[in-house]
């Protein structure tokens, strides 16, 4: 390999080669962007992350039950330098530990039970509330179309009311009414007559009252605008005092 030819050059670094290169994380910011390459060059494929001892335990799939009790438990009468004081410990903890179990699967059921209640009880004030916004939305509808159909029906009776007018109007002079055209005719002559001879009835009753009005002295003309006063021109009044 260190003499000269292509067989002194190594197979990964042969452009000939197929072989992938070999890459070698130098720090751990390189290996963790090895491993998102990696995840995004398949972005379909299903990823199972390994579930912890501890929460497979919580979960209940991983572990079992606990125990329903614990044998051979020693008692504690043993000295503290002697064998069977370790024997104690190790039941003693192990009973602990199904005590917590059963107080923690105890504790998950009432908390499962008061979420669910909670969640009920929320859902419900939800329908409620929605029904009730759905009623008053229906209701506003209902009544904009109910005065919408009101205020049509007004204008198109008043439209049919003057259509309806106007069509028995007549267009031209009928034939059959000269005669009622001729009353009509002498009825105005008769009231223009009329009128003519109040006027002239005013006219001398006002003429009258004018004539007995300028014989009383009392006119009715308007009154005349006065001119006003000038000042004299010259010196004006002295007030000489006595006691001097």
């Amino acid at each position: 390999m260190s003499g000269e030819g292509p067989e002194s050059i190594p197979t990964s670094a042969d452009r000939r080669s197929k072989r992938p290169v070999k890459k070698r994380a130098l720090t751990p910011v390189s290996a963790q962007a090895a491993g998102l390459d990696a995840l995004f060059a398949k972005p379909d494929q299903t990823i199972k992350i390994p579930v912890s001892a501890d929460v497979a335990r919580l979960r209940g799939s991983g572990g079992g039950a606990p125990p329903e009790i614990i044998s051979n438990v020693q008692g504690s009468s043993s000295g503290a330098g002697s064998g069977e004081f370790h024997v104690y410990k190790a039941s003693r903890r192990r009973e602990y530990a199904r005590l917590r179990e059963l107080e923690e699967d105890a504790a998950r059921d009432r908390d499962a039970i008061d979420f669910e209640k909670e969640k009920r009880e929320r859902e419900a004030r939800d329908d409620e509330k929605t029904k009730r916004n759905r009623e008053k939305r229906e209701k506003a509808k209902a009544r904009k179309a109910k005065s919408g159909k009101n205020s049509g029906g007004n204008g198109g009776g008043a439209a049919a009311v003057q259509s309806t007018a106007a069509s028995s109007k007549p267009v031209g002079p009928s034939v059959g009414r000269d005669g009622d055209d001729e009353e009509d005719s002498e009825r105005s002559t008769n009231a223009a007559a009329a009128n003519g001879d109040k006027d002239d009835e005013n006219r001398a009753t006002n003429g009258a009252s004018g004539k007995a009005n300028g014989a009383s002295g009392w006119t009715s003309q308007a009154p005349v605008a006065q001119e006003p006063l000038q000042a004299a021109e010259g010196p004006g009044l002295l007030i000489q005092d006595d006691d001097d």
